[in-house]
């Protein structure tokens, strides 16, 4: 292909880096001996390894190197956030074609400007012709030339899948304003190669992303692709109604899940390997809307598996109060906190840590979350009967050591956990209260006497997950008197003089934050604490009690996370409740 006027030229690249002060003449003359590939002028530069002599101990990446042709050029430079692409209009705007040719890629369109990156700022004929065609004016921003060849080949492979995977007529069972249609309409072909390819960018992508859950919700018109992100859910695209329908049956199929069955909740796994060869294991489940089946995929990482404490949060009192507890022969130890919290994590990193050769654990759960080999798991079957309580006995039977079972939720499975603590085992599980204290009184309101909860519950901890700061762009700030003591009231606790608060970078795609950690109350039930435990107490006597001891609030815990750096005033009064009642 001709080559387009105006393409990046690496010798007059160089010379300018000299002219700037980035790279020295004998930079300069080493890089130009070097022969040249096929690939930009951006790319062969970056691929030189040189230093970056403005910045000592940096080196001229591609980015950086796009980033100062954008400066030079009076330009902006933007790096390409994949979740903030207008995947679906892209297509629209201009062929793949013409995008490869003028290295070009649509990032956004709105009513009356489209958004488009170029590797080549000075190739120059097309902005007219966009223009006439999409009747909107072009904001033309840098970005490198990597990000734009590679999402270009990806969005525009995507979006001629779900092209090709509309032009199926796939059924829409299950959309209730369409039933009287279905007498015209094939079933869903999962197996199309375009639903194939759909499914296997969408995992990709959601690993890439570093997505915890994968949500596919139908509208009347269209399905919406939703990835959770360290907590937040992210919008990342939406397909016509029938691809979505489609893409959800493939899925099942993946999950040996009953394909036909559209009219109740279903659960399923599927394991599949990322690009670099990690195992992630995906948990599935469906739920019949008006519109269709709504999936929910909830991304398990093996690697939280091999988490410690202290880089699941746990420090200080927290960490010798959970040791304390795991280490005791039998009693049964709580994990309470609202689904997302980071329940199953602790329970698993702690099992892992519990599980030698010389003990035997088992896990009764619902579903299994995370497949082990150093664990005898067990999953509950409501359609034979088999639940919690049934699973509890027969675990007994098996002659473990330690036992979790996923949820207390009945008096049954209560009793069943009582005495396999009686009889000298370990029971871990879980409940679902706002704090640690109300975990006693839950059990107290399924009908456990108080005199059994004395005798075997050792202790229980509340957990919530906090977004962490991105350690990359954080900024210094001050914390004022007020917000100061919104967080640690009614407690007192010096505040510190310098706090960090998010600032955005690359990294963290502009949100300023980076990752989560726990933040955790941990309720150790001594004496005094049991003598307090009776049917009928109040959860705030125990609440008081626990904390003149020393016990640390989910909020204070938070407090000191702000204190050290880690995250913000803002988001540990977001997922911490408050201190009222005591």
């Amino acid at each position: 292909m001709k080559l387009l006027p105006g393409l990046l030229r690496r010798e007059e690249l160089l010379r300018k880096l000299e002219q700037s002060g980035r790279i020295t003449s004998r930079q300069h003359e080493k890089a130009r001996s070097k022969s040249s590939g096929q690939s930009s002028a951006i790319e062969q530069i970056a691929s030189f390894d040189l230093d970056d002599n403005a910045n000592p101990g940096k080196k001229l990446t591609s980015r950086v190197l796009s980033s100062w042709l954008a400066d030079q050029l009076d330009m902006e430079y933007v790096h390409i956030d994949p979740l903030k692409v207008d995947v679906e209009s892209i297509s629209t705007i201009m062929s793949f074609e013409y995008a490869k040719r003028y290295h070009l890629l649509p990032l956004t369109v709105n009513d009356t400007t489209v958004r488009i990156a170029t590797s080549e700022p000075m190739v120059t004929g097309w902005e007219d012709t966009i223009e006439q065609v999409t009747r909107r004016s072009i904001e033309k921003v840098i970005s490198t030339p990597e990000d734009i060849d590679r999402y270009s080949l990806e969005f525009y492979a995507l979006n001629r899948s779900v092209t090709g995977a509309s032009g199926k007529n796939h059924s829409a069972v299950g959309n209730f304003e369409q039933l009287v249609e279905l007498g015209k309409m094939s079933s869903p072909d999962a197996n199309d190669e375009h639903i194939v390819n759909i499914v296997d960018w969408l995992f990709q992508y959601a690993f890439e992303q570093r997505a915890s859950d994968i949500h596919i919700e139908p509208r009347r018109d269209y399905s919406h692709i939703r990835f959770r992100i360290d907590g937040i859910l992210h919008t990342v695209y939406q397909m016509p109604i029938q691809v979505g329908l489609a893409v959800v049956s493939r899925i099942k199929i993946l999950g040996r899940m009953n394909i036909a069955e559209k009219r109740k909740p279903l659960d399923g796994r599927v394991k599949t390997k990322t690009h670099e060869g990690i195992e992630i294991e995906l948990r599935l489940s469906t739920l019949p809307t008006a519109f269709g089946e709504k999936l929910v995929m909830r991304i398990f990482d093996p690697e939280v598996l091999l988490k410690s404490f202290d880089q699941l949060g746990l420090t200080d009192e927290d960490l010798k109060n959970w040791k304390g507890m795991i280490k005791q022969p039998n009693g049964i130890i709580l994990v309470t906190g609202p689904t997302g919290s980071g329940k199953t994590t602790t329970l698993y990193s702690t099992l892992k840590s519990l599980a030698t050769s010389e003990v035997n654990v088992c896990t009764i759960e619902d579903p299994i979350e995370m497949v082990e080999p150093l664990f005898n798991q067990m999953q509950i079957q409501a359609n034979i009967d088999l639940n919690f309580a049934d699973g509890v006995k027969a675990l007994m039977r098996q002659d473990p050591d330690i036992i979790m079972i996923g949820e207390i939720r009945d008096l049954e499975t209560a009793q069943m956990a009582i005495q396999a603590a009686l009889t000298g085992h370990l029971v871990l599980s879980t409940v679902h209260t706002n704090d640690a204290p109300s975990a006693i009184t839950r059990l107290l309101d399924l009908g456990v006497p108080g005199y059994l909860i004395k005798s075997t519950v050792l202790g229980v901890m509340a957990q919530r997950l906090v977004r962490t700061l991105c350690p990359h762009c954080k900024k210094s700030t001050t914390v004022d008197d007020r917000t100061w003591e919104q967080l640690v009231k009614p407690w007192s606790a010096r505040k510190p003089a310098k706090i960090f608060d998010v600032a955005g970078c690359l990294t963290c795609r502009n949100t300023g934050f980076l990752g989560r950690a726990g933040v955790y109350e941990s309720f150790v039930i001594d004496e005094a604490l049991a003598n307090l435990i009776h049917d009928g107490c109040d959860p705030h006597t125990l609440r008081r009690e626990a904390i003149r001891k020393g016990m640390l609030s989910l909020r204070l815990s938070g407090a000191r996370k702000v204190a050290s750096g880690l995250t913000t005033p803002a988001e540990v009064m977001r997922v911490t409740p408050d201190a009222r009642g005591i």
